[in-house]
């Protein structure tokens, strides 16, 4: 009888860990070392050491801290992703791993390149879940940075045409009776609108809607 075909083993995730304290590294090495699916081939405590390690260190992926010191993991990132490695060893994938769910930091670390954005304090699980979904080509975020992003996306809420001029007027400083003057309509109309401006857009205070109407505007009246 013929034996099966065996199928070849996959070869592990090279690791590379970039963090400027020694207990994060430490950490991360004893929840992902004894991984069978990944391999640590590198450490650094800074991105001039991460730079210098990259020219001889063969990595697949980079697990890069975001609040380092000397040089930003963002920045890093982007220095990483704009060298140009030698062949046949393309640049690695890189996920970064944060104490900060900030979504400024999030959308910064995805423009540069990276492919992936954990909290420090996930759970192991889910740092490998981030590891094999970017070294197999996808994106990982977070499921607290996902949800947060997604607050910080949401749409604009939908005025109506006229709400949408009462609201830019607001923002340039009229009165409800200058409006009316404006638009032909009454101070009892205007007034009616502003009030179903506050109940659209969550707003209790009259000072709170001039507030906003300042802000924001600009955005309703491109409507």
């Amino acid at each position: 009888m013929t034996a099966p075909p065996t199928q070849p083993q996959q070869r592990p995730i090279r690791l590379f860990i970039v963090d400027d304290h020694p207990l994060v590294r430490d950490g991360l090495r004893a929840r992902l070392g004894a991984m069978p699916n990944l391999e640590i081939v590198g450490e650094a405590g800074s991105g001039a050491e991460a730079l210098a390690l990259l020219d001889t260190l063969r990595c697949d992926l980079m697990l890069v801290d975001v609040g380092m010191k000397d040089m930003n993991g963002i920045d890093l990132a982007a220095l990483v992703l704009q060298r140009d490695p030698p062949p046949p060893h393309p640049a690695p994938h890189i996920v970064m791993l944060s104490m900060y769910d900030n979504p400024e930091y999030v959308q910064k670390a995805m423009q540069v390149g990276a492919r992936g954005y954990v909290l420090k304090d996930a759970p192991a699980a889910e740092i490998v879940a981030a590891i094999e979904a970017v070294s197999a080509g996808g994106t990982f975020l977070s499921p607290a940075v996902s949800k947060k992003l997604f607050r910080n996306q949401a749409p604009r809420p939908l005025l109506t045409p006229r709400e949408s001029e009462i609201l830019t007027a607001l923002g340039r400083g009229e009165s409800s009776k200058q409006i009316a003057r404006d638009l032909g309509l009454s101070v009892r109309t205007v007034e009616a609108h502003r009030q179903s401006i506050k109940r659209r857009l969550g707003i209790e205070g009259q000072a709170e809607l001039i507030k906003y109407a300042v802000e924001h505007a600009r955005e309703f009246g491109q409507g």
